[in-house]
């Protein structure tokens, strides 16, 4: 079973997350996800365990627990779904544009500004 461990210290690396596990069951993996550029810690986990009865068991008795100074969530890890992320290129079309439809101005087919400012009516020049 993949298990989620979050709120864990900064400090924390993957043997830390390993050992606090260990007492409940084997272990496949453990490991803290870092930040790409830093390399820290970016404060949770993952941890899969051989037995899912063991795995149920380590989430019952550590959530909640207090590790290295902080108090850790662990849960069953659920798959990731694909949300679409924001910002970036997307074919799909979600309004914005303008809006002003067929008033939008500019200039009319002599060239001049058909927007209608100024002081009214024609003028000769």
């Amino acid at each position: 079973m993949n298990i989620y461990v979050s709120g864990l210290s900064y400090r924390i690396n993957d043997d830390d997350l390993r050992q606090l596990f260990e007492e409940y069951g084997q272990i496949t993996s453990a490991k803290v996800i870092t930040d790409r550029e830093t390399g820290r810690s970016r404060g949770f986990g993952f941890v899969e365990m051989a037995n899912d009865d063991e795995a149920r068991t380590a989430i019952e008795e550590l959530t909640g627990a207090e590790y290295d100074g902080k108090v850790i969530s662990v849960s069953e890890a659920k798959p990731k779904t694909d949300k679409p992320r924001s910002g970036g290129f997307s074919r799909e079309r979600r309004g914005g544009g303008g809006g002003y439809g067929e008033r939008r101005g500019g200039y009319n087919r002599e060239g001049r500004d058909s927007r209608g400012g100024g002081r009214g009516g024609k003028r000769d020049f």
